[in-house]
């Protein structure tokens, strides 16, 4: 059982109502399930347009079918500020749950999409994004981690974690002091989503980017020469973002053959070292 809801990222309901529901049902892809059901939790304006309200839960409605899942009801209150998510079960088979633990000195990082989601969607709010930018997050945004769950298992992730809230960074850190080993990081590796960079560069920045680094300090350790605007990159909150794993070095190219083979993206972005905490190299 998982649960996640925010206030709209987007302005257009219907993308907002499914980039909340892939965002909620993507917990139960992070530890190798499948979606069974999800209920509604909204909160409306009273003045909300009924068919403002009708686009956002179709949104999400369509995303629990494509994932397989049912709605099966929910519950809606009367708030100034629209919010909507679900609540998510799903089923794993019990030996065969992934966790943030589990990753060895020696694996490879794999991480399933791009980043920056954060900063772009900011970027939108202050009309300074361009519509092409826009459109390319929310197509990652609404895009289920489903595929990736089911390839990062057969190509035998050692752990698996959806990068959301806390950033890649934040994420790799969990991950790392869960297993008891160190992540390294290759900074140029990482896959961003179109201008996310040039919009950090711009001083684009989330409030929650400037909570990750202040949380992270001491835990995670940069490289002096990386970019003040791919540091913003690197710490920005994600929602619904790509599923990070680690798999033996001899299963790499297998990684690679069956995310291709599937059209599913995947890029190759550090390794798992002895030790502890994050390093960021260029």
């Amino acid at each position: 059982m998982t649960t996640d809801f925010f206030a709209p990222l987007v302005d257009d309901p219907y993308a907002y109502g499914a980039i909340a529901a892939a965002n909620a049902m993507s917990d139960v892809y992070a530890m190798g399930g499948e979606v069974v059901l999800g209920l509604n939790i909204a909160a409306f304006p009273d003045d909300l347009p009924h068919e403002t309200i009708a686009a956002i839960l179709r949104g999400g409605a369509d995303k629990v079918t494509e994932a397989g899942g049912i709605v099966a009801g929910g519950h809606t209150i009367i708030d100034a500020e629209p919010k909507f998510g679900l609540a998510v079960m799903g089923l794993v088979q019990p030996k065969a749950v992934l966790t943030k633990a589990g990753a060895r000195p020696g694996d490879v990082l794999f991480l399933s999409k791009a980043i920056g989601t954060g900063i772009v969607t900011t970027a939108a709010k202050q009309d300074a994004a361009a519509p092409e930018h826009l459109a390319a997050a929310i197509e990652s945004m609404t895009r289920l981690n489903r595929h990736a769950s089911h390839l990062a298992r057969e190509a035998g992730a050692h752990a698996l974690t959806d990068i959301t809230g806390f950033s890649l960074l934040g994420h790799g850190y969990e991950m790392a002091a869960a297993s008891g080993v160190a992540l390294r990081f290759e900074a140029s590796r990482v896959p961003l989503l179109p201008a996310a960079l040039e919009y950090a560069a711009r001083g684009i920045a989330t409030g929650g980017a400037g909570r990750n680094r202040a949380y992270l300090a001491g835990k995670v350790r940069l490289a002096d020469n990386i970019s003040e605007a791919l540091e913003h990159v690197l710490f920005d909150p994600q929602t619904s973002g790509g599923l990070l794993f680690p798999v033996a070095p001899e299963r790499a190219a297998e990684v690679e053959a069956r995310f291709a083979s599937a059209g599913e993206t995947v890029w190759r972005v550090g390794e798992v070292m002895e030790g502890e905490g994050v390093e960021v190299l260029q």
